[in-house]
């Protein structure tokens, strides 16, 4: 007996095991009235449900677009550029600033839009056949600055001119000839062939001390006293006469015909005015120092806005 409840105290128990993971069992059934009712259902949780796809937003234009802009490179019209005032659009284009303004509505003229396409014609005109207004392209003799036309003799009333009606009514009538007929093309060709006839004369007689270089100098420069006279290169309509763009000082420009004008600046005087005409070797304003550091006359010649040796087109001193 001893050893029997030896034996028994010795046995060992076996550890109760631990489930960690229970498996989720179903629910009893209830019983009601004696009976097992059914069990109730196990609804599953519900999903959120799918939000529908919004659209993106249209991606905005990298750049808007500008007012004008279907006339973007088409002649008679130009892109504002940063920087850009009306005045020198006008030096670009040999128009008036002014003018330019009013062909474009616009009312700020200091505050143009980077990007819009102005127009720098009249409304209606044709750019590629427009003849400058008002400026002969006649050639004009030469004859120096000072020159006064030759008095008449005896009372100082010049004759009537003599006519010959009995010989001109003698001369047979000019044979008719074929005229080709013209067009826009070859009218416009014929404006740009007379546009070129123009005759130059040195704007100063004083000495240059810079010659054109397209990087740094857009003209000659001239030095001189203060009041030297300032002389119009070639007949021609003053289309600007102010201080208001930078760098040039006190400056005149005057536009010859559709091709060429001309820009003299730094001036201390001015002594025309806009929509003026001029004559070749007339004194438009007198040499200074405006915007500059000393006392200079910079002049340029541009043909269609762009900048070139006016050496090139100046006659031989």
């Amino acid at each position: 007996m001893a050893c029997a409840v030896a034996a028994c105290s010795t046995a060992r128990t076996p550890a109760p095991v631990e489930q960690r993971n229970p498996v989720a069992q179903p629910p009893a059934p209830v019983v009601l009235n004696g009976s097992p009712a059914a069990a109730p259902a196990v609804t599953p949780p519900a999903q959120p449900a799918a939000q529908p796809a919004v659209p993106a937003p249209p991606a905005a234009d990298a750049a808007a677009a500008k007012p004008g802009a279907e006339n973007a490179g088409k002649p008679g019209y130009y892109t504002i550029k940063p920087g850009d005032t009306l005045i020198r659009v006008g030096l670009e284009t040999g128009q008036n600033a002014r003018d330019i303004a009013r062909w474009n509505n616009i009312e700020n003229p200091s505050a143009l839009e980077v990007g819009r396409v102005i127009r720098v014609v009249p409304p209606g005109v044709d750019p590629a056949a427009t003849a400058a207004r008002g400026v002969s392209n006649a050639r004009v003799e030469a004859r120096p600055l000072d020159a006064r036309p030759p008095a008449s003799a005896g009372s100082g009333v010049a004759p009537p001119p003599l006519t010959a009606p009995a010989v001109v009514a003698a001369l047979p009538a000019p044979a008719a000839t074929a005229t080709p007929p013209v067009t826009t093309a070859s009218a416009a060709s014929a404006a740009r062939d007379a546009d070129d006839d123009v005759t130059w004369a040195w704007p100063s007689a004083d000495p240059v001390i810079g010659t054109f270089d397209d990087a740094k100098n857009k003209g000659l420069t001239f030095g001189g006293k203060a009041g030297d006279p300032v002389y119009a290169a070639a007949d021609g309509r003053v289309v600007y006469a102010g201080s208001g763009l930078r760098g040039y000082g006190n400056l005149v420009i005057v536009k010859h015909n559709n091709t060429y004008l001309t820009a003299y600046a730094h001036n201390r005087a001015l002594l025309v005015k806009e929509d003026q005409v001029v004559r070749r070797g007339q004194k438009i304003a007198e040499m200074g120092s405006s915007d500059a550091d000393r006392v200079q006359l910079h002049f340029e010649i541009r043909r269609m806005g762009r900048p070139i040796d006016p050496a090139r087109l100046l006659p031989p001193r």
